[in-house]
């Protein structure tokens, strides 16, 4: 099953989407991960999810990736009296830590962090931002407010605080037995809310301990600050643009979507551009022409995947989200203006024999007729390094390791291969590498494909060697004796 298209697409399962036939309707559609959000659901139910994907897997016979995205810790306020209460622009208004339901007056915020954080002048945000504040005096448990914008304010409304680096851990004891949890299913990807700095990754990573890859959670002004530190330590990113809507001015999230997906691209690592790509889909079969341009930006921005969230977990037309995510793909990526703009901004990386290489592969496949890259892994970096050059030609990904070729279903062009052939010299790699490319349908019999490896084999890191060979074993055999 050859995608027509070179961006991935993340699905997020839900209520809508919560049976055998339907996760793999959308595979068929077009999902190449499915996101599993921790937030809701039991152990159990996840469990089930998890082995429905699994079992999609083993009888389509191709690897999927599965990402399970962490909760967080969730900064709630209080409850009311009334169940709510109205606040008026000007007025002044108290969070603290007393226990008694609040009023129009003032409610409990039980998060000593933030009071510890606050400054004079700093920014409370309510309920999705719909309601702000600004800090005139706060202490050790109280912060008194004048109301900026106001509204209705109801019991455990979410609270951001946008301007200051809170203390707060990335990892709550929820999404600490989360993660254990996920990690002992066999998840390939750990997406890592609520980042504020690369430590919160890194403690992320010690937890997982190489079991998954760590994917960091774009969603706070200061991860934005902070942003090449986090990316080093991260295996891949996720541009969470509904929550930086929140705690940034709305016309500031499209240039550091530009920004943030360029330099994840430079790195060789995915970005996943996510959050209200194809909302109104969740009630209606068709989208809004913003959309369809939202979406179509995200991939001329040369992201390696979009996501799908309410639109495939609780929406009325999961599998035609997917289409239509597939169908823009398809048009966008045949237009010449993609191109251009790809290749425009490709950045020249060759400070290892490995950079060179895979350079190198996407030239020679550009400038003759070569059908595909087939490249050996270990790791999935040789893949990642090919990836980041955004060839015209199809990726083949060949390597031993299923976690290897589930991961790399995240990232932009990449199509995987498990293999089970014996690889321990090269021309055997170059055998190996035409079967599978004939078998994917790249390829034809007389057709040409360039092979990368690291020799000496399964030792991750070594890509050393690149050749231009034939797809019909004969001539393999013919040109290569050895």
């Amino acid at each position: 099953m050859q995608r027509r298209r070179k961006i991935k697409i993340v699905a997020t399962l839900g209520p809508s989407s919560n049976d055998y036939d339907t996760i793999r309707k959308l595979f068929e559609a077009g999902a190449d991960v499915f996101r599993i959000n921790m937030s809701h659901g039991t152990h159990e139910e996840h469990r089930v999810r998890h082995e429905m994907i699994r079992r999609v897997e083993r009888d389509l016979g191709r690897p999927i990736a599965i990402l399970a995205d962490l909760q967080g810790p969730k900064l709630r306020c209080g409850v009311f009296a009334a169940g709510a209460a109205e606040l008026e622009e000007g007025q002044t208004f108290r969070f603290d830590l007393d226990k008694a339901p609040g009023d129009s007056h003032r409610v409990r915020l039980p998060h000593k962090e933030i009071f510890d954080a606050l400054e004079t002048g700093s920014t409370l945000l309510v309920n999705d931002g719909k309601i702000r504040l600004r800090v005139d005096e706060n202490g050790e448990d109280y912060a008194n407010c004048t109301v900026i914008v106001g509204g209705t304010i109801s019991d455990r409304k979410g609270v951001n605080v946008p301007d200051v680096v809170l203390p707060v851990a990335a990892l709550s004891e929820k999404d600490r037995d989360d993660l254990e949890f996920a990690c002992e299913l066999g998840v390939d990807w750990i997406a890592l809310s609520f980042v504020q700095r690369a430590a919160d990754v890194e403690e992320a990573r010690r937890l997982v301990n190489g079991r998954a890859a760590v994917l960091s959670k774009i969603e706070k002004p200061a991860a934005v600050k902070a942003f090449d530190e986090i990316l080093e330590v991260s295996d891949g990113i996720m541009i969470a643009r509904g929550d930086l809507g929140v705690e940034l001015p709305v016309q500031n999230v499209p240039p550091i979507q530009k920004r943030l997906t360029h330099a994840c691209r430079a790195a060789a690592k995915p970005v996943i551009v996510a959050t209200q790509m194809l909302e109104s889909m969740i009630e209606s079969p068709v989208p809004t022409r913003a959309e369809v341009s939202d979406v179509a930006n995200a991939i001329y921005e040369g992201a390696d995947a979009v996501m799908l969230s309410a639109e495939s977990a609780a929406g009325n037309y999961p599998i035609e989200a997917v289409m239509t995510m597939v169908n823009v793909a398809v048009e966008v990526e045949s237009d010449p203006t993609y191109r251009r703009v790809i290749e425009a901004s490709r950045t020249v990386e060759r400070r290892t024999v490995a950079d060179g290489l895979v350079s190198a592969a996407r030239e020679i496949a550009e400038a003759t007729d070569i059908k595909a890259i087939c490249c050996f892994t270990q790791s999935g970096t040789t893949a990642l390094l090919t990836a980041r050059e955004r060839p015209r030609v199809p990726i083949l990904a060949l390597t031993p390791l299923e976690g290897t070729a589930r991961r790399l279903c995240l990232s932009w062009g990449i199509s995987c291969h498990i293999t089970s052939d014996n690889v321990d010299r090269f021309k055997l790699a170059v055998v190996s590498a035409a079967r599978a490319a004939r078998a994917s349908g790249i390829v034809g019999e007389e057709d040409q494909i360039v092979v990368t490896a690291g020799v000496p084999f399964n030792v991750p890191g070594t890509t050393n060697i690149l050749r231009v060979a034939p797809c019909a074993e004969r001539l393999i055999f013919a040109t290569d004796p050895e």
